[in-house]
């Protein structure tokens, strides 16, 4: 024999109901089978709602019910013939009359107890279940429908009656003994108590109705159908990848059930778990997906290759209570009476933690329950609080629980530093941890706000090993941006197969608008979106990252601005990394520079700013090689700027210096204002990063830098700019030919030693490391405590757009 469950969703109407109908012809055709049925979707609380508004005189309970018996006539008349339909439309009427007559009392009484709350509340079950019946009969189906309501028998504890097991178990028994039909229809949820007065099973009462009499019967299996495939990995309205679970023991069914699972709860189905009768939950609409079995055959397991973890659960709305003083330690009894004046108010301890040096305890309860356990708490222990043997209790609101469940969690090294550690990297905040010595639950205790973003973390680690999803946040889509953001497109396919790497766009930024997607945006997307999306600043830009409060998010500036960097630290403190392709954060004053980098290692993220210096050429990743083993950095000397060593290898007088300038920034060697390369400025910074990585705490005002543009050329316009440099054509070309008449070259180098740095143009003869530079080329040459005779250089192309963008994109990749 078999006991099908089907919720609300699955009778919500005639169309649902008739799937309900094909299932149980086909599993009617192996053995008997007992069909649980709830009440139309919704009714129950209509119910309910119309009776709220007789007790306050409120006479829109008139129309409530008229519409709630509207739904039971249209249901009767599409699922009966209609040569049967009218005693069936008769009887719906008259129990709705009797409904109406219920109402009127409730209405002039102006009382709504609990009794006739429950009487009303049984009329749901009643009728659908009856409806059912009656259309399957009519389909020639061997069907009887039973009342449940007179064979299980409870107290007298209206809304939450608790059964009289053995009686009930006799009247069931006697009953299926006595018909041998081949399929029993029954309601759930409903029950009477000794007096003959209606009573209901509280929560889940319609799934308790059914673990009763698969208890009862010693039934072979017990199933519950629903609107979704079985118990899920984790809940799809947070995590869009979780994915149902095939089989979970009953153990771990009732953890997750517990902590916010809402297919099953978890006192309901204790009948068959002490049975040990299998337990199948399944999907009305869509009948053949296998669903999940809970069993109590399945248990932990020493097998490396089973999931450690089985489900991830959360449940909102939650409140921490701390009780705290020196009072409390060693003290016998403290524990007790907290937990006494609780019970006392029927409060729900939710999750309960202690140190070991008793000097707090902390629990978890309903938020809703707040204001009652804060005054019996403080009226508990009234005396030691005065005395100052204990504090006030202290009320923290607005968290949520998380937690991670699985048997093979069991005496399975790493789980909670694996939990733990992908939270940190994360930036989530864990207020409270509980776990029991049976090691199948780790909970946590978080902020509401961070909910979705944690359950997709662990879901990501626990479940999503073959795929990680990073969340890139891009501000800058010019010359350097635009082609990053290309390469991150052409590359995404071939991370996803050869790395398990996802890259999500999901914001980006230019001067005017920025858009965003949590899915990430699309390639056809991005080529239409600069003129739409909503209007852009650096703080706006900012904010809506830390709201959507991504798992794995990087922020990418890709600008030259001044105002993006001002975001950064509020950034890293939410644990979010920067890949800085800008270099204004990392050449600023050294305490910015300093606090950023503290602030990214005490938030466990990254500040990545490798293009800052060479483009895409592995100089500070060096340096920081080299400072991690052990070595120190004596001297640097360098040609930094492709674009100052594009235009002195091009320049050789036959075109004129504003040309050659024209030719540079045209080809994405300079920045859109090329005195910014041109002045030095840009080179300074660079060596100025470079002495901080190395160690140095050096300031940008303390490099020299000696210029070789005349002060004219720095005011006005670029227009203006480029007129200027063909007025002083014979500056410049003096300039080469002075170099030339010497044999040499003219190279714009920087040079740090001995805690001093400078940077300028210089006459560079062919013995030197730093002559055969061509084109955009730029060096690095380092040397060290361990590189003092022979120094270690770092060349190759230090300017373009490609190459810079390469190199943004190995810092992002460094970063996940």
């Amino acid at each position: 024999m078999k006991i099908l469950k089907f919720g609300g969703t699955s009778v919500a109407n005639s169309q649902n109901i008739l799937l309900v109908e094909n299932i149980v012809k086909k599993e009617s055709l192996q053995g008997r089978t007992v069909v649980v049925v709830s009440a139309l979707h919704g009714v129950t609380d209509h119910l309910i709602k119309a009776a709220e508004y007789a007790s306050q005189k409120n006479e829109n309970y008139l129309q409530l019910i008229k519409n709630i018996e509207e739904k039971h006539l249209i249901l009767v008349k599409e699922l009966i013939p209609v040569l049967d339909q009218s005693s069936w439309l008769s009887f719906v009427k008259k129990h709705f009359n009797d409904l109406e007559d219920l109402y009127n009392s409730i209405f002039v009484l102006g009382e709504f107890t609990l009794r006739i709350k429950d009487k009303i509340a049984s009329y749901g079950e009643f009728l659908s279940s009856n409806i059912i019946a009656a259309r399957f009969q009519t389909q020639g189906l061997d069907c009887l429908w039973m009342n449940s309501a007179e064979l299980i028998r409870t107290d007298s504890s209206f809304t939450n009656a608790k059964v009289y097991f053995d009686s009930t178990e006799n009247n069931l028994k006697k009953y299926f003994n006595e018909n041998q039909n081949q399929i029993i229809i029954c309601p759930g949820f409903i029950a009477r108590d000794e007096k003959n007065n209606m009573t209901t099973l509280g929560r889940g009462g319609s799934d308790y109705t059914a673990s009763i009499i698969a208890a009862a019967l010693q039934a072979e299996e017990l199933q519950i159908w629903t609107d979704v495939s079985g118990m899920m990995t984790a809940d799809p309205r947070l995590a869009s990848h979780a994915k149902p679970i095939a089989e979970i023991s009953y153990h771990e069914a009732m953890e997750l059930s517990h902590f916010g699972a809402k297919v099953l709860y978890p006192p309901s189905i204790q009948p068959v778990m002490a049975k040990n009768i299998d337990l199948k939950i399944k999907n009305t609409f869509d009948p053949d997906a296998r669903g999940t079995l809970v069993s109590h055959h399945l248990a932990a397991s020493e097998n490396d290759e089973k999931p450690i973890a089985v489900g991830i659960s959360n449940m909102s709305a939650i409140a921490l209570l701390t009780l705290e003083g020196s009072g409390m330690v060693g003290i016998p009894g403290i524990s007790a009476k907290l937990f006494q004046c609780l019970s006392h108010e029927k409060i729900n301890i939710i999750l309960i933690t202690q140190g070991s040096s008793e000097h707090s305890i902390t629990i978890a309860i309903n938020e809703k329950d707040i204001f009652y356990a804060e005054n019996a708490i403080n009226s508990s222990f009234a005396d030691d609080i005065n005395l100052k043997r204990v504090t006030p209790v202290k009320i923290e609101s607005g968290l949520s629980i998380i937690a991670l469940v699985g048997e093979n969690m069991k005496s399975r090294s790493g789980v909670s530093a694996k939990m733990f550690g992908c939270l940190g990297n994360n930036g989530i905040n864990i207020r409270a941890i509980a776990q029991g010595s049976s090691e199948r639950n780790i909970s946590i205790v978080i902020s509401e706000t961070d909910a979705k973003k944690t359950v997709n973390i662990l879901h990501e680690e626990f479940f999503e090993s073959e795929i990680k999803q990073i969340h890139l946040y891009i501000c800058g889509t010019g010359n350097v941006g635009s082609k990053l953001i290309q390469q991150i497109y052409n590359q995404n396919q071939y991370l996803r197969e050869h790395f398990l790497i996802n890259l999500r766009i999901a914001g980006l930024s230019n001067s005017r608008h920025m858009i965003f997607s949590d899915q990430g945006i699309s390639q056809e997307e991005y080529s239409e979106w600069k003129e739409q999306g909503e209007e852009a600043s650096a703080q706006k830009f900012a904010e809506e990252i830390i709201s959507r409060n991504l798992r794995n998010s990087v922020f990418v500036d890709v600008t030259a601005s001044s105002k993006i960097p001002e975001v950064y630290e509020s950034l890293l403190k939410r644990s979010i990394t920067i890949v800085a392709c800008n270099k204004i954060a990392a050449s600023s004053d050294f305490e910015t520079y300093k606090t950023l980098k503290n602030t990214a290692r005490n938030h466990r993220c990254n500040f990545y700013f490798e293009t800052n210096v060479g483009a895409g050429l592995p100089v500070i990743g060096t340096i920081s090689d080299l400072i991690k083993s052990g070595d120190k950095i004596t001297s640097i000397q360098a040609v930094l700027s492709g674009t100052l060593n594009f235009v002195f290898n091009n320049y050789d007088g036959s075109r004129t210096f504003s040309e050659v300038v024209a030719q540079a920034q045209k080809e994405g060697y300079t920045e859109p204002d090329p005195r910014l390369d041109l002045s030095g400025t840009d080179v300074a910074r660079k060596i100025l990063i470079l002495a901080r990585e190395a160690g140095y705490p050096l300031q940008f005002e303390e490099i020299e830098n000696t210029g070789f543009l005349p002060e004219e050329c720095m005011q006005g316009s670029v227009e203006d700019f480029y007129k200027k440099l063909t007025e002083y054509e014979d500056h410049f070309k003096n300039l080469f030919n002075e170099s030339r008449k010497a044999g040499k070259i003219l190279k714009y180098t920087a040079e740090f030693k001995n805690g001093k740095a400078n940077v300028g143009l210089q006459h560079v003869a062919p013995e030197s490391d730093l002559f055969h530079l061509y084109g955009k080329d730029n060096i690095v040459i380092f040397k060290t405590l361990r590189y003092s005779e022979q120094p270690l250089v770092v060349k190759g192309a230090g300017a373009g757009a490609e190459v810079t963008a390469s190199g943004v994109f190995a810092d992002i990749m460094r970063s996940i």
